[in-house]
């Protein structure tokens, strides 16, 4: 189901649709008794009245401002607190789309026009040829989001974003001396491994397992673990594991040009030492 909402860039007013752009791939397995093989409830029960079950249609949100005083939300409620601007994608700011860390990325949605194609794709257009993102933010539900804007191919595409304070802080890494021909050796390796990106490459091998094994459950067979499918041998000395792993990896077909750096012959040596 799409989200109609509205792009607001200066005093254009421009109607969208957004469709999520990601689905979900999970297979659904249910708790279910070992014994009788039934479904396992998960019953709704309210704490001060013996347990009792409560139906959805009576369950609403409470803010706890003292120890067992709620003030009752509903949907409504949230409602009234949006100003016309909460529900229109505000865009704040342009900016490189390099500079935003994909860290702060949540969801993806399609963006398509709604009424007002000629305002969607001079603002789609420009953004594409200016190579700019939108920062802008809106009401989602009962909560304020930080949205990304950006363009992909002959695609809009829009970000919901984590703020700053959402994400934690990083972890400390202690900064190693490393050997400079351990290094070359990694950057070799690097080299050797760089393909093109192409997504459709990579399949959910694993999801592909489950649905198989539960084709073979059902048809009364049993479950055999892959052969084949190890796991890396765990090599102590780096040196060591680049080298192996130079072997390992086929070489690349050699340029038109031969390398004139004084990196590049210093990197040709380490294949030749690897080898």
């Amino acid at each position: 189901m799409a989200l109609k909402l509205a792009i607001s860039f200066g005093l254009v007013y421009i109607p969208v649709n957004l469709t999520l752009a990601v689905k979900n791939n999970d297979i659904g397995f249910n708790m279910i008794d070992r014994n009788t093989m039934s479904r396992i409830k998960y019953k709704k029960t309210c704490v001060d009245c013996n347990e009792k079950e409560v139906k959805n249609e009576d369950i609403v949100r409470g803010y706890q401002y003292e120890k067992g005083k709620y003030v009752i939300f509903t949907d409504k409620d949230f409602e009234k607190l949006k100003t016309e601007k909460d529900k229109t994608i505000t865009i704040q700011q342009f900016v490189n789309l390099d500079e935003v860390d994909p860290i702060y990325f949540d969801k993806s949605y399609y963006v398509t026009p709604n009424g007002a194609d000629k305002a969607f794709n001079l603002l789609f257009q420009a953004m594409k040829e200016e190579n700019k993102a939108g920062i802008a933010k809106t009401v989602l539900g009962s909560k304020e989001t930080l949205i990304l804007i950006r363009t992909n191919g002959n695609q809009m595409l829009v970000n919901t974003m984590f703020f700053a304070e959402e994400i934690c802080a990083k972890p400390e890494i202690k900064p190693v001396k490393l050997e400079k021909k351990e290094l070359e050796l990694a950057k070799t390796l690097i080299s050797q491994m760089t393909e093109k990106f192409d997504i459709s490459a990579y399949k959910d091998e694993y999801n592909q397992r489950v649905k198989s094994a539960i084709q073979k459950k059902i048809s009364g067979g049993q479950i055999v673990s892959p052969k084949g499918e190890r796991a890396p041998t765990k090599i102590i000395n780096i040196m060591e594991a680049l080298q192996k792993s130079l072997k390992s990896k086929p070489a690349k077909k050699s340029a038109s040009k031969k390398p004139t750096t004084k990196s590049a012959k210093n990197n040709s040596k380490k294949i030749k030492i690897a080898k």
